[in-house]
């Protein structure tokens, strides 16, 4: 096995949410693009809500279509080791750091992660960050193929109520 890292931020000054995955799957680590394997429901939920259903066919709308709407994107772990792209065999993992992150951007107010694997890694790494009152989390059902109980419209129904202030 070796060691993955992962990606930097997609951010700007205006972001104001904070979606975090763990770390990119093998397809999205090959084409150096969040969430680029063709099953990962992301984009298309992203799309539901800021482009009219309509998927950006280019990377780069795909995240000024976030940012666009104050959103930015990240994970909870900067690299680890891991054999093929399930979360589950994710391990020795180094977490990006969050309290440099949050100082350099103090209009995020709101941390969304994207599974349960990206929130465990988060509250491992920064308990102080999760007592901060001027932060909201939410912890959302993965986007990913391997969540196949959750279908788009039960991501959207849960997703939706994370991003309201965004709607």
């Amino acid at each position: 096995m070796e060691r993955c890292t992962g990606f930097a931020p997609s951010v700007d000054e205006n972001c104001t949410t904070l979606i975090l995955g763990s770390m990119p799957s093998v397809k999205s680590l090959e084409e150096n693009q969040y969430y680029a394997h063709p099953q990962n429901r992301f984009w298309k939920l992203m799309a539901i809500f800021f482009n009219n259903g309509t998927v950006p066919a280019v990377y780069e709308e795909k995240l000024a279509m976030l940012r666009k709407n104050h959103i930015a994107l990240w994970d909870s772990i900067d690299s680890c080791v891991r054999e093929g792209s399930l979360d589950s065999a994710i391990c020795d993992e180094v977490a990006n750091d969050f309290t440099v992150f949050l100082r350099q951007y103090p209009n995020i107010k709101r941390i969304c992660f994207n599974g349960g694997k990206s929130f465990q890694c988060f509250k491992k790494y920064n308990k102080e960050l999760l007592k901060n009152p001027q932060l909201e989390f939410y912890t959302l059902p993965s986007t990913s193929p391997a969540n196949a109980r959750f279908r788009l419209a039960d991501l959207q129904e849960k997703w939706q109520e994370a991003l309201r202030v965004h709607l």
